[in-house]
Formats: C-alpha cells, structure tokens, sequence
C-alpha cells in the first residue's frame, strides 16, 4: 500500500518545555500511514519527547498537533489509543508480578458489562508464536522471563492492539538478529496494510533494513527528514552528534603476541545449558562473545562470576586452578572479577537510590578500598562525561545512557584485571556508545582482560580482538583479525557452513 497524501498525525510548530529547559522547540513533523519512519538522535535530542506526545503521555507547550487532518488534543494516552495511536516505549512498562496474560489484558478495551476483550489476548499469542516458534506461556510470570522474552511480549502488546501508528522506542535493543528480523517481517506486514510506524532505534544496520525515511533530531530542533539511503552512515552521524564514523570505533591495535593469560576457561559447562567451552581472556585484549540471544554467552559472565553452582570443567588465572563460588569471591582484590550485567535497571542498579549509593554498592566489603570515598569514582565519573545535578541525585532521574554510566563507573572503581561486561550499550546514544568504546579501549590497553558480550555485531567487529559465536551452549566458531566479519557472525550464530556470500544472503534476506 502506497504512503497516504493526508498524515495520521502532524506537528507544526511544536515546543515542550520543562521551566528553563526546551525539550523540543519548534518542531515541525509528520508521519503517514503506509510507511516506517525512523527518528535518530543522541540522548537529549527530543526523541523520547516527541514520542510521549504523540502518544499522549504529556502535551505541547505551544504549538499544535493533528490527527489525520484534524486538530486533536491528545490529553492522555488512553485518549490517543482510542485514535490508534500505540507506543511501545523503551522503558518496559510490563508488571512483573503479573502472568502475560494478565499484562496483555491491562489497558485492553471492554466488552460491556465489566468483561474484558480476551481477543487482544489471542491475537498477542499469535504475533509471538510468530517471533518464536516456542512461543512464551501465558501463564508465566513476567518476573521470570528473560530481558529479550519481556521485550517480545511488549511488542506482541502494542501490535494486538491493531495500531493505525505503531511508536517503537528500542523495541529490538535487547533481541538477537534472528528474532529482530521475524519483527521487522511483522511491521512490514503492518506497514503494507496502512499502518504507519515511528521506529527508534540506535543501531544503524537496523534503521538501514526498515526504513522508509529517516528524521534526524538534534538539542530538541527537528534538523531534516530524508528518504533512507539518501546519505551514509558517516553523513547521518555527522548530522546526528558532528562525529565521523570513522570516529565512532577507537582504533584496534595490531594483535600481541602471546599476550599474557589472565583467565582461561577448559572444558566448562553448566546444567544442559552450557557445555565443553574453552577460552582465554588475555591481559590486554578484548574477547567477543556473540551469537544468537540464549545461546549460554550470559551464563559464561555468570560462571565466571560466581553466580551459578555446580560449575563443570576448570577455571585458571595466572596458571593456578580457581573456583569462583560467590560474587564476592570474584570482585576480591585476589580475582579482580567485575561484571556489568545485561539488564542495568534490574539487575544492575537500585533506580530509587542516588547515585552515590549505587556507585559504592560494589566496593562494599571489599577488603582496602573505602566505598564512600568519591576520589575513587571520580576518575570513571570525568572519562565518561556522567550527566547529573549531584551524585544525590536519584538513578530513575537519569537518561538510560547515563545509568549505564553509573552502572559502569561503581565497577571500574576497583580496578578490575577482568571486565565481564554484557551488551553494556544497549538501548543508548552514539555519543555515549563512543565514550564506552573509548574507555573499554582505554581499559584493555592498561592491561585489563574484557570480555565482551554483544547482540551488536558491529561491536565485535571493531572492538574485538578474537570472537567466540555460541550455537546451543557450545562455541561453534572462533574468529579473530580479519575473520571477525558480519559474515561469519551471522552463518556461525546460525549454525550453518556457509560461503560468505551465502552467509550475506541470508543476512539480508
């Protein structure tokens, strides 16, 4: 279906502001039906801004916005999803002590007489069998499932509610390649039905495979709206924060040789779930860990952390055999083991304490260093450019790429020999991808081991040193120096003994 003449809705001269702060200033924007429009932009840019109101969630300042030709007033999100205007935001708005079922049902449109429209229900089943032919139980808890599997329930949501405009902030920021691209099948399936959809999203390869046009944001100004392919990557980045590409990367420096171990796994294996995987973490290098989403890379970090029992195989650091039965154990300045976990509001920080707080919850107990001393976040605070009032000030107040910050900083505090670090830019802002990179660079020159797990293959490219792809709990594939293409990420995540040109295929298929 071609891209309608009339909008579904339009913004002309549209500020947002917050006392001294302009959120969005004079924003002139429209998006129609029948096409996938993607909004790029740093943090701080007016993303986030112009999907809450759009979505209803807060109201213009000034200006004015219209609904398929018409001035509306979109007082609150209940307001704009009777006009079918459904947002997905990054923050996952599931409760985690509800079943899925009970989470698809809330907010679902009635049936008169209290009862409640279980086809929403249905239909969100089908739109999951579809992502994952093990498609989630209904009756699981939302506690329980993993980051990705949240993230698809929250996509099966904001689809069975039949959108005339689908708002998807970071919806794919924590699925994997196989699962992102059975979604991108769905929304252009919606797309070629009349839907419109607004796509945000950091990773450039995926606005390259989805959109139709491309807006580009900057400090709140709407700064130009192009059709996708129009210009490069180097150029929308330019556009985006005035960085190169090239500049988006530090520069890898050429391999050592026989680089010192630090830690080397022979043979581990966990449950049925990991099995007879070896690798070595060596002073100075950045090791990859890639593959498919549930593969046993997660479970890796955690073993090396201490947080799984019953561990098989042998652990060695520095030639000596080492059990590593408790995190405690790990971050003890005797292994000077950090781990920056993948899911950085729940399993990384406390949102509802300052960020001090936060920052000295690694150190404490750990014998010579003082937690509440500030000299020693400092450091990590001015390298990473944290963004705040006052480390008073609480995490939930922070963007997501400064809480990664936080969650970052408290670890780096102890001065780890081995970084464990776990798709640590997902969901946030080139410039602060940039500044990560940097440090990771930094860290790994100094003489820290990383070990680098990323859904991102980008990021195993250009960071990596060498990369392990996992298949089914086991490394099916070891790729270093000029091997580590997205090529071969992708046909070893799959499984398959491709041609590169067979493996790009598929990529793009």
């Amino acid at each position: 279906m071609p891209r309608s003449e009339t909008a579904i809705v339009r913004l002309s001269g549209v500020s947002k502001t917050y006392g001294a702060t302009k959120a969005l200033s004079d924003v002139d924007f429209a998006c129609f039906a029948g096409e996938i429009h993607a909004i790029l932009g740093e943090n701080g840019a007016g993303k986030s801004t112009l999907m809450k109101l759009v979505s209803g969630v807060i109201q213009p300042t000034s200006g004015h916005i219209d609904v398929d030709g018409t001035r509306t007033d979109l007082s609150s999100p209940a307001d704009a999803m009777a006009r079918g205007l459904i947002c997905m935001f990054q923050e996952l708005s599931l409760v985690p002590d509800l079943t899925v079922r009970e989470n698809l049902m809330l907010g679902a449109p009635g049936r008169g007489l209290g009862r409640l429209d279980t086809a929403v229900v249905e239909r969100a089943q089908a739109i999951l069998s579809q992502i994952d032919g093990n498609a989630i139980r209904m009756k699981a808890r939302v506690a329980d499932l993993t980051l990705a599997e949240r993230q698809q329930v929250e996509i099966a949501k904001a689809l069975s509610r039949n959108p005339r405009l689908l708002i998807l902030d970071e919806a794919t920021s924590a699925l994997n390649a196989s699962v992102v691209e059975k979604v991108f099948r769905l929304i252009r399936a919606r797309r070629d039905a009349g839907v419109g959809v607004l796509f945000i999203s950091h990773r450039f390869h995926e606005i390259e495979a989805l959109a139709d046009r491309i807006s580009i944001f900057r400090n709140g100004s709407h700064v130009e709206t192009f059709d996708n392919g129009a210009y490069d990557y180097g150029a929308i980045i330019s556009k985006m924060v005035g960085q190169r590409i090239d500049d988006l990367f530090p520069a890898k420096p050429d391999p050592v040789a026989d680089a010192e171990e630090v830690i080397s796994l022979n043979g581990f294996g966990w449950s049925d779930t990991l099995d007879d995987v070896s690798i070595v973490l060596r002073k100075g290098c950045i090791t990859g860990l890639g593959g498919l989403d549930g593969q046993g890379q997660g479970e890796v970090l955690q073993g090396l952390f201490g947080l799984l029992k019953s561990t098989r195989g042998d652990c060695m650091m520095d030639g000596w055999k080492i059990t590593v039965n408790h995190p405690k154990a790990a971050k003890s300045p005797t292994l000077g083991i950090a781990l920056v976990p993948e899911d950085r509001k729940t399993e990384g920080l406390v949102l509802e304490q300052s960020i001090a707080h936060n920052m000295e919850l690694a150190a404490l107990g750990v014998e010579g260093i003082d937690a509440g001393d500030p000299a020693i976040y400092q450091p990590f605070i001015d390298a990473l450019e944290l963004k705040c009032d006052s480390l008073d000030q609480t995490v939930s107040e922070l963007s997501g790429g400064n809480q990664q910050k936080v969650a970052l900083t408290k670890w780096l505090s102890l001065g780890p020999r081995c970084m464990l670090l776990a798709d640590p830019t997902r969901g946030i802002d080139v410039k602060t991808k940039t500044q990560i990179y940097a440090l990771l660079r930094r860290l790994a020159d100094s003489g820290v081991a990383i070990l680098l797990l990323s859904t991102d293959y980008e990021e195993l490219i250009h960071l990596c040193d060498d990369a392990h792809i996992f298949y089914n709990g086991r490394v099916v594939r070891q790729l270093s120096g000029a091997d580590i293409t997205a090529e071969n990420i992708i046909a070893a995540s799959l499984n398959m003994h491709e041609t590169p040109a067979a493996a790009e295929g598929t990529a793009h298929a």
